[in-house]
């Protein structure tokens, strides 16, 4: 890829800082025109192509190279692509790796977050750091697309669900409905308000599910797909009308598990088929679904 003079010309300036030249070089990577193991080309190179001093240069690597994204930077030779970290470590709980992950994914100009989850809890909390960053000025996406699959209001519910089965008010499926519903206005207002404040064109769907996911899946710009199982458990939790004795799962704290495509074949065929999978529900058997 070569940067031309209107790839340059960025906020009317004729030259691009140290962190947009990282953010064309983590592009070039995200793409896939820079693989795991390539040489970048030398800072003399860089500085040419961008039209900026070395010393720009050698910034937007540091910027790269903190991100986990270089190796060998500081060798003498052109730093290598690295490895993919979170690919040879250990799984995290999902609020710790999701929020990491999203940072990442809404460094791209169009960001496409696709959903499938019992309730919006995660999402919703993981989305505050890129938005966070963006009111900052550090995360400039231009258009955010978000398709989020939930189970139907409709359904008896796997979990949560009483120990001693459902009643006729059934206090836990009202319990998750607000839950869903509650979280789910959050999510959609602080992105959608995103348009308001920085004229980024945002998207925010909800479709409902006719059963109820044993599984949270996580779909990032069609490159990385995060899953962890949802892990159930009897728990008591107290309430005004008495304690609440059912199954449950804290989502929240399981072990999420990272896919990139980029990572290799493995993870590149888990990424393509757990998208495929989500489009096919997304257009088959998911319904409307109105937050209420």
């Amino acid at each position: 890829m070569v940067v031309t003079q209107e790839n340059v010309a960025v906020n009317g300036s004729s030259r691009l800082s140290p962190q947009e030249i990282a953010d064309v070089l983590r592009e070039r990577i995200r793409v896939g025109d820079l693989k795991v193991g390539d040489r970048l080309p030398t800072q003399a190179e860089l500085a040419e192509e961008f039209g900026v001093e070395r010393g720009a240069v050698r910034q937007a690597l540091r910027v790269l190279h903190e991100a986990g994204l270089l190796s060998n930077v500081s060798k003498g030779s052109p730093p290598r692509i690295a490895e993919p970290a979170r690919s040879k470590g250990e799984p995290q709980p999902t609020m710790v790796a999701l929020a990491a992950r999203l940072v990442e994914a809404f460094r791209a100009p169009q960001v496409r977050i696709d959903a499938v989850c019992l309730t919006a809890e995660s999402l919703m909390l993981g989305l505050g750091g890129p938005i966070r960053l963006i009111h900052s000025g550090e995360l400039q996406p231009k258009s955010i697309d978000v398709r989020i699959l939930l189970p139907s209001r409709e359904i008896n519910l796997a979990f949560p669900v009483q120990v001693d089965g459902r009643g006729e008010s059934d206090p836990v499926h009202q319990r998750w409905l607000a839950q869903r519903n509650a979280q789910g206005h959050v999510l959609r207002h602080n992105l959608q308000s995103l348009r308001t404040s920085h004229g980024i064109d945002v998207r925010v769907t909800f479709r409902a599910l006719p059963f109820t996911p044993p599984v949270k899946l996580y779909l990032l710009n069609g490159t990385e797909a995060l899953m962890a199982y949802y892990m159930v458990t009897r728990r008591e939790e107290p309430t005004d009308g008495g304690t609440l004795d059912m199954y449950d799962v804290l989502g929240t704290e399981s072990l999420l598990f990272s896919f990139e495509a980029r990572a290799g074949r493995r993870d590149a065929a888990y990424t393509g088929e757990s998208q495929k999978w989500f489009n096919a529900l997304w257009e088959t058997i998911s319904t409307d679904l109105t937050l209420s």
